[in-house]
């Protein structure tokens, strides 16, 4: 009873909204706030990890390898 109530009360009111304009609300807010957030603490991780990375670069397989006085050492001679 009360559910059919409510539902009478609420028909007018969807009459009144312009069939034209959707906008996406509150919810539709919050949610693109937290995919964004998500975003950005996703990319400050990005950045935190790739700032640990330690690479060297293995020479190719076909270079000759290259001599220590070329290197920087110091050569003896």
């Amino acid at each position: 009873m009360m559910s059919s109530l409510a539902v009478t009360h609420l028909v007018p009111l969807a009459e009144e909204l312009d069939k034209n304009k959707v906008t996406p609300g509150v919810l539709g807010f919050i949610v693109f706030a937290v995919i964004g957030a998500a975003v950005w603490m996703l990319m400050k991780s990005m950045n935190t990890h790739m700032k640990r990375v330690d690479f060297e670069e293995a020479p190719e397989p076909g270079a000759a390898p290259v001599p220590a006085a070329t290197q920087g050492g110091s050569a003896k001679g």
